[in-house]
């Protein structure tokens, strides 16, 4: 068993991380991924999604079989009783038990299962592991690659009440802070991502205002904005602490400069500032279709 454990536990490894924040208006799902076809992110029924990482052929069968449990319990009884919690509970059951027969191999596989609730106090993230252990995470969970350290970045920027471009920011940060501590490491375990940009980024989320089928993927220009507008708040905190510097180091020149970021009195400032969180327009005819 602990050959066996070991043996999932590397395969899990080799991936890249993903992370699954919660923000004011539902769940986000980020995970680097250069395929445009082969998904890591998909719809499983009404308000839940599913994340994995790990072997691609192996987590695609479990999506597959999530799914079709998740229909007939819906067709049997009500819409209703399908939820996350049983979804995570039912792919427990089948990872543990194909864990702890004595031939085979362990699935190198770890699955979040996230539900977006009518409030933010009800929305449900579950990450299971290979071993069929389950585990509740509230507000966020980094799963696959260095986990632990994207963890301990996403846990710093996290806070209750984040808008889109916040989470997606914070998500950002953590995904990049492997790379960040240890480049040499990280380039081999995460996946040697450079940059994280739209081209190499999937991107979903289950946005609470929606009905019926809650799960949406941003992707091309939408991404792009959104991405922008994350990273604009840290470019302007590096523009006003550089204003603070040039201040400290020659008070009588800076007296006459109005202070970093601010436009000139009198003066408007030079187009409209851009909008917390940008518009991500309406869904396009597949966009919430599962691969």
């Amino acid at each position: 068993m602990r050959d066996k454990a070991d043996y999932a536990r590397k395969g899990v490894a080799r991936s890249r991380s993903s992370v699954v924040v919660q923000y004011s208006g539902g769940i986000l799902m980020v995970t680097p991924n250069l395929s445009s076809v082969l998904h890591k992110i998909s719809e499983i029924y009404d308000r839940i999604a599913f994340a994995a990482v790990g072997r691609y052929n192996e987590y695609e069968v479990l999506r597959k079989a999530g799914v079709t449990y998740a229909d007939l319990t819906g067709y049997q009884f009500d819409r209703g009783d399908v939820t996350a919690r049983g979804l995570a509970n039912w792919y427990a059951q089948a990872l543990g038990q194909n864990f702890s027969e004595p031939t085979g191999k362990p699935y190198e596989v770890e699955i979040v299962v996230a539900e977006v609730g009518a409030k933010p106090d009800s929305d449900q993230i579950y990450r299971i592991s290979w071993d069929g252990s389950v585990s509740d995470e509230p507000g966020f969970v980094a799963f696959g690659g260095q986990a632990d350290q994207v963890a301990a970045t996403l846990k710093e920027r996290f806070s209750d009440g984040l808008s889109l471009t916040e989470a997606l920011g914070a998500a950002l940060a953590a995904l990049a802070a492997p790379a960040a501590a240890a480049p040499g490491q990280a380039a081999v375990a995460n996946g040697a991502q450079p940059e994280l940009t739209a081209a190499n980024l999937e991107v979903a989320i289950l946005d609470r205002a929606r009905a019926h089928r809650t799960f949406r993927r941003l992707h091309g220009p939408r991404l792009e904005e959104l991405i922008a507008a994350s990273r604009a708040p840290a470019a302007s905190t590096e523009t006003t602490e550089a204003g603070a510097d040039e201040a400290a180091a020659d008070p009588a020149e800076s007296a006459d400069k109005p202070p970093a970021g601010k436009p000139s009195a009198g003066k408007p400032p030079a187009g409209k500032p851009p909008a917390d969180e940008p518009p991500t327009g309406p869904s396009k005819p597949g966009d919430g279709s599962p691969l």
